[in-house]
């Protein structure tokens, strides 16, 4: 397949493979370093709409978004009127598109109704999604689940609702929220959502390769593909998938040098961004990600979570 450049909610991309919203991991370091990798569009972490109203300092850092990014800001809750409030604050922001969690399966989130949550409510999920696209000045998209569990898969009734309602794409992750990431990924159910609705679907779930967004893309007939896990200490995905998708042929993976060069990249854009100790605490996951298949990786990391200090670790890396 060939792919060409994609409208999504007015918003021209380059291509049509994205990089999912993580908490603690799609930050704007990381976002950056994706963009440069060839990803067409990425989100930002999830953001407490309650944090936004009550000017939470943490809530209100994680709406940083270059000017030169395609990004969403993915906001949270499920109170409409702060939602509403949410979406007037972020008019301002450099964010392209607002898009509603309702597909976070982690309990301290689903407890307050928030997240996954909502699918179960269908009638609160509309006037949430009804006073976000009301009070935005930038496209509305959300993000949800094949369902609660197996006995309540409403995927597609919640992607009508919201088309309804005036978003101008879903995209699906292909678990229930009882699976959290575990479990078989029914990639049907994407499939599913896109002949039910009009506006863009975007797939997600178990996109660890090239050849996997290529057969998403076949199986399913989704308008973009979601890479989220796949992408950890692993920025360089966007770019063999696209180039695979454009032309057939499978890139190598980046030598073993090439990829210390993209880690100690990374390790720089966090620390100019975040300061040296908060860049390196965060950087740790990251660098493990990363180190996962080298011979002598596992030594290293668990170095690397002892060590606060800059030179040190990039020694150690350099020393693979």
């Amino acid at each position: 397949m060939e792919l060409i450049c994609l409208n999504l909610c007015n918003v021209e991309l380059e291509n049509n493979v994205f990089l999912a919203p993580m908490a603690g991991v799609t930050d704007k370091p990381f976002r950056l370093l994706c963009k440069e990798m060839g990803c067409g569009f990425s989100y930002t972490e999830m953001i407490s709409a309650k944090g936004l109203y009550y000017g939470s300092k943490n809530t209100e850092f994680l709406t940083d978004i270059d000017e030169s990014e395609n990004t969403a800001l993915q906001i949270f809750g499920s109170d409409p009127e702060i939602m509403a409030e949410a979406a007037k604050i972020l008019n301002n922001s450099n964010a392209k598109v607002i898009d509603i969690n309702m597909g976070c399966p982690i309990p301290k989130i689903t407890k307050n109704g928030d997240g996954s949550a909502l699918m179960l409510r269908p009638d609160i999920a509309e006037k949430v999604i009804k006073a976000v696209v009301i009070n935005s000045k930038k496209p509305v998209t959300i993000k949800i689940r094949k369902g609660w569990d197996e006995k309540h898969i409403n995927a597609v009734e919640i992607a009508q609702l919201a088309e309804n309602c005036g978003a101008k794409a879903v995209a699906v992750h292909c678990r229930t929220r009882e699976q959290l990431y575990s479990g078989e990924a029914d990639w049907g159910i994407i499939r599913k959502v896109k002949e039910s609705v009009k506006i863009p679907v975007i797939g997600n779930g178990d996109v660890f390769s090239p050849c996997d967004a290529k057969r998403m893309f076949d199986e399913t007939g989704c308008d973009a593909v979601l890479i989220g896990r796949g992408a950890r200490g692993n920025p360089w995905i966007f770019k063999r998938t696209v180039h695979y998708l454009n032309t057939g042929e499978l890139l190598t993976e980046p030598s073993k040098e090439e990829k210390i060069s993209i880690i100690l990249r990374h390790l720089d854009m966090m620390i100019g961004y975040k300061g040296e100790h908060v860049g390196l605490l965060e950087m740790r996951k990251h660098i493990a990600w990363y180190l996962k298949g080298f011979h002598g990786g596992a030594k290293i990391r668990e170095a690397i979570f002892s060590i606060s200090d800059y030179v040190k670790i990039k020694e150690l890396l350099l020393s693979l």
